[in-house]
């Protein structure tokens, strides 16, 4: 989905690629990416209680929706995660590839552990779209809280649990793309393994993680 966001927020800014890695511990890896993936970033708008008259929530002063015009179809979410690391605030991200666009973000929260740190979780995204495809209004809120909960809700594939918590979900995502990412590894060495007495340990194994993945998802 892309989303109809109001005239009076817009920023309109290009950041400087450099000024938002510059002072980041990359490596050449990520750096080379930064560079061959991302053509222009534009700070597009601010949504803030001075923008859109939408009160301010612990952990949402502000929300920054950043346009990325791509130099190819997709983008290393290390690059991503860079951006947000460089921003103390949370970011969606609108992808540009040509004639077509996407809307992508993290949960983005404040750490728990360090003053001034924010964590960054799993990244969430919806599906291509032509660019000149009807845009849909943001949702309804009475806060910016509400408002960014139901905009990264928007993009998550994994329904909420009654009781559950915007964070809570965002984690136990996380923690299901993990357990998907051992799976394919286990499932893998199984290919490999040529002993049988091994390849029965292993399946067991496999058929345990994915019986976890199930529970997590429900």
């Amino acid at each position: 989905m892309l989303y109809q966001y109001p005239k009076q927020a817009h920023f309109g800014r290009i950041l400087p690629k450099n000024k938002l890695y510059e002072n980041a511990k990359l490596t050449a890896a990520v750096k080379r990416k930064f560079i061959e993936q991302i053509d222009k970033i534009v700070w597009e708008y601010k949504l803030s209680p001075e923008t859109i008259n939408l009160a301010a929530k612990k952990g949402v002063p502000e929300i920054q929706i950043f346009t990325i015009f791509l130099r190819e179809a997709e983008i290393k979410e290390e690059v991503l995660r860079t951006i947000d690391n460089a921003i103390p605030f949370p970011i969606i991200y609108e992808l540009v590839f040509e004639t077509r666009a996407k809307t992508k973000a993290a949960f983005k929260r404040p750490s728990d552990a360090e003053s001034g740190k924010w964590v960054t979780e799993s990244y969430f995204e919806s599906d291509w779209l032509k660019l000149d495809s009807e845009r849909t209004e943001l949702p309804t809120a009475l806060d910016l809280g509400v408002l960014y909960e139901k905009i990264i809700g928007g993009l998550m594939s994994l329904p909420k649990k009654d009781g559950e918590d915007l964070r809570a979900q965002a984690e136990r995502l996380t923690l299901i793309r993990h357990k998907e990412k051992e799976a394919e590894k286990l499932d893998a060495k199984i290919r490999k393994e040529k002993q049988f007495n091994r390849k029965v340990e292993l399946n067991a194994e496999l058929r345990k993680l994915k019986n976890e993945i199930s529970q997590y998802r429900t």
